[in-house]
């Protein structure tokens, strides 16, 4: 019987099943669905490359979300203590993975402040016709050369005060906690950031020379699929696209009730946001195809992807098409309303493990984590050398840092622990959709084939080329030095000792889990089974 005081150690969760979907979609649903994927595919063969895609999708994407889902409900923790329950020797990836939110938190929130002003300016065409580029990178970004200033302290205004609004609202968002602060956000984000997409897309669709665009992202060019770049890039995608590997998917399964339907929520999740892709992409190169009319090209000579379709590429459809301040509101609240979301997701990441860690309360966890993430969050992305940054550490945590701890993750658990047939019955036991053989194949087989590859490739083009042209030293810090930092800090975090007060140490919500299933944490580990790693059953 749990005492008054580990009370205060019982479990948050979500209101109801239909509330994780939608905070799970909210995660998935970001900014790379819009800015990233049309072009993604597009590139890839265009309607051609649907087929790669949905191939990445239940081989690779679908069963790793059930091993996120099957690790954090199993073991009921944040990334951390749920990997050390698992096995006190896979503490060390859940930290890594909490550092990888650490890293993308900071510039994922300078984003949104990007978006947020940027539908202001959409309601006024600020920018001015014809000078959208010049507009966002000397006016509004003033930005510098590293190269020649090194990383600069010059604040700029006009992105630093968003800024401080947006941490303001994830922060009290985060402080109101999983049910009344994520879940409620949710439920009133996602459904808003639905019915501003499906406008955009209607409006988009009626612009002259939206049939070109819509021609050139579905027409299938078949010999696009006889290349493995392709086939690599589908996959890359999908691994990014569900949130798997980033620790969020593991902390938000935890937060689910005991009868929860697993697997089916995991296809609801997966397929609904395919469905926003595929919705962003109809929206996104049926407008493109309209700027392409406008400028007197085709298609290819005005598609691009991320901030260049954002930031520049929409902004000049906002100045050109009628009504295009609604497009441009509409497109740039869809980026605010999507980010909110999904920065909200990787905070819980790193709040729910030292909450898991210290035992401390909801409140103090979440500002000693976001205040010092705000400060540095705002010291490096509110300058004059803020793009430059975000560019180089986007592209290595992405590369190096969410594909290395995934594939880590499926090798230390199907291969070292054999921790796969354990992690297929629970899941069996709670879903409507059963998994078996098969899921253990694609996820200790295909999925460390996929991920290695992906790896391995990037890390000679990285060595080969380096990224963007920028200076040896800054590659070396903001580069290379942050994946290395990463890894390095993981194991730190790891040997640390849990505290009198963690969740590892006294969680009667494990307790009652375990109990209520039956479960013998000893024998199912016995051929790795250590003191530390029983937690509450110890």
């Amino acid at each position: 019987m749990p005492t008054a005081a580990t009370q205060t150690h019982k479990r948050e969760a979500f209101g109801s099943r239909n509330v994780f979907i939608l905070s799970a979609i909210g995660s998935a649903v970001g900014l790379g669905n819009i800015w990233r994927f049309p072009y993604v595919a597009y590139e890839g063969g265009g309607g051609a490359f649907l087929i790669p895609y949905l191939c990445a999708l239940l081989t690779a994407g679908i069963p790793l979300l059930f091993f996120d889902y099957a690790i954090g409900h199993r073991f009921r923790g944040s990334a951390p203590l749920a990997f050390r329950r698992l096995h006190r020797s896979a503490e060390t990836l859940g930290w890594w993975q909490v550092l990888i939110c650490v890293v993308i938190s900071v510039y994922y929130a300078v984003i949104i402040a990007w978006s947020a002003m940027y539908t202001w300016f959409s309601a006024q065409l600020t920018w001015g016709p014809g000078n959208e580029n010049d507009f966002f990178f000397s006016d509004f970004l003033q930005s510098a050369d590293v190269a020649k200033t090194g990383v600069s302290t010059e604040f700029v205004p006009q992105v630093g005060l968003p800024l401080v609004v947006v941490w303001l609202a994830v922060i009290v968002i985060m402080c109101l906690g999983v049910k009344k602060g994520i879940g409620r956000a949710n439920m009133i984000l996602m459904p808003l950031l639905t019915v501003m997409f499906a406008v955009l897309v209607v409006q988009s669709l009626f612009l002259p020379g939206a049939l070109d665009g819509l021609n050139a992202f579905f027409t299938p060019d078949w010999e696009a699929l006889a290349d493995p770049a392709v086939w690599a890039s589908a996959y890359g995608h999908i691994f990014f696209s569900l949130s798997v590997a980033f620790g969020i998917m593991v902390t938000y399964s935890s937060y689910l009730k005991r009868k929860t339907d697993l697997t089916g929520s995991g296809l609801v999740v997966a397929f609904a946001n395919s469905g926003f892709e595929i919705l962003a992409g109809i929206g996104v190169f049926a407008a493109l195809g309209f700027m392409a009319q406008a400028q007197g090209t085709d298609v290819s000579g005005v598609a691009s992807s991320g901030i260049g379709l954002a930031f520049i590429a929409f902004p000049t459809i906002v100045s050109q098409a009628a009504g295009g301040s609604i497009i441009g509101v509409l497109f740039f609240g869809a980026l605010v309303f999507a980010g909110v979301t999904s920065l909200i997701s990787i905070l819980e990441v790193i709040v729910a493990a030292l909450q898991d860690k210290l035992g401390w309360s909801r409140i103090r966890t979440t500002l000693t984590v976001s205040i010092p993430l705000a400060v540095i969050s705002m010291a490096l992305f509110s300058t004059t050398t803020a793009l430059s940054v975000l560019d180089t550490t986007d592209a290595f945590v992405n590369a190096f840092g969410i594909m290395a701890v995934a594939l880590v993750a499926v090798i230390v658990v199907a291969w070292m622990l054999h921790r796969l047939p354990a992690l297929k019955d629970h899941l069996n036991r709670r879903s409507s959709f059963p998994v078996g053989r098969v899921w253990m194949l694609l996820v200790g087989v295909l999925a460390p084939v996929v991920l290695g590859y992906l790896f391995v490739t990037g890390l000679i083009d990285k060595i080969a080329n380096p990224y963007s042209g920028y200076p040896a030293w800054f590659l070396g810090v903001f580069g290379w030095g942050m994946v290395i930092a990463l890894v390095v800090l993981a194991f730190g975090l790891a040997l640390l000792p849990w505290g009198r007060r963690s969740h590892a140490k006294d969680d009667p919500d494990y307790d009652e889990f375990l109990a209520a299933e039956h479960y013998d944490p000893d024998q199912e580990t016995a051929a790795h089974a250590q003191p530390e790693q029983r937690g509450a059953v110890a």
